[in-house]
């Protein structure tokens, strides 16, 4: 893509937590900085990528289906340390590129999940390169907002994002339940399931002790927390069967992005004013 293609979406990605318009809109996207294979300077691409098991993400050297690599897989190849920001998140990771029968299944998926994948591979004579992005544990996230309050609501709009898209996706799907819309929907859940996690291990605790006005509110939020783990464990068995009921996918989604939107409201309406306030 253009180098101020590239800046545009970059300048937008940043101003928006991760949401963009053009060619890019309604998709998953992330920003990738790569050192120089040459130069050692930091180089930041847009790319498109896929959720994978285990909270890795990846990603396909297509290049459109030009007949070179681009240029951020060299990079990568030469420096596979790498820094990805996806939605507020900022998190440093450790690129692979996968060979063998793991790339052919992860590229497979994705060009089960979209044609396009293939019609990049069709063009050119190379295989087109998949790399799996994973996260190097380093302490709490590392999120881009204004307040507490404003990334508790960028978190939460990432999560809204991602329940629209997987709805889209369901609605858009075959008969059947394709692999990679399978793995995205355990992505969310496990998502989902470690937030939650977070909340009630820190700051459920920290804020009860600051507000001990806020307990019946607090109660309520760790038994909405239970009640979504329940229908969280109910999707992923329904996606699990080899031979999974798309409509009956569709309607366990469509009863967790309820029951997920009510609770992301009232979390928000009673913890963003005390986050905000100074007072935590």
């Amino acid at each position: 893509m253009p180098i101020d293609f590239n800046r545009q979406i970059i300048e937008e990605f940043r101003a928006n937590g991760g949401r963009v318009g053009g060619p890019f809109e309604g998709g998953r996207l992330l920003l990738l900085t790569t050192t120089g294979a040459r130069s050692g300077a930091p180089h930041t691409t847009p790319l498109g990528y896929l959720p994978d098991e285990g909270g890795r993400v990846l990603v396909i050297a297509s290049a459109a289906g030009a007949p070179r690599h681009p240029a951020w897989y060299h990079n990568l190849v030469a420096h596979p340390r790498v820094t990805v920001e996806a939605g507020v998140f900022t998190y440093e990771a450790q690129a692979v590129v996968l060979e063998g029968a793991a790339r052919d299944a992860a590229f497979a998926r994705a060009a089960e999940a979209d044609p396009g994948w293939s019609a990049y591979q069709a063009k050119t004579t190379r295989v087109l390169p998949v790399v799996a992005l994973e996260e190097i544990p380093a302490g709490p996230p590392n999120i881009r907002a204004a307040s507490a309050g404003a990334a508790l609501k960028a978190v939460h709009d990432g999560f809204r994002r991602e329940l629209a898209l997987i709805r889209q996706e369901i609605a858009a799907s075959g008969p059947g339940l394709g692999a990679q819309l399978r793995v995205n929907c355990l992505a969310l859940c496990q998502g989902l399931h470690n937030h939650h996690t977070g909340e009630s291990a820190g700051m459920f605790p920290m804020l009860g002790r600051h507000h001990p006005e806020l307990a019946p509110a607090l109660e309520r939020m760790e038994q909405e927390h239970e009640k979504l783990a329940v229908l969280l464990a109910a999707l992923q068995e329904v996606i699990s069967t080899e031979d999974a009921d798309l409509q009956r996918v569709l309607s366990e989604v469509e009863r967790l992005t309820k029951e997920v939107e009510d609770h992301l409201v009232y979390e928000e309406e009673q913890l963003i004013p005390l986050l905000d306030g100074g007072n935590c």
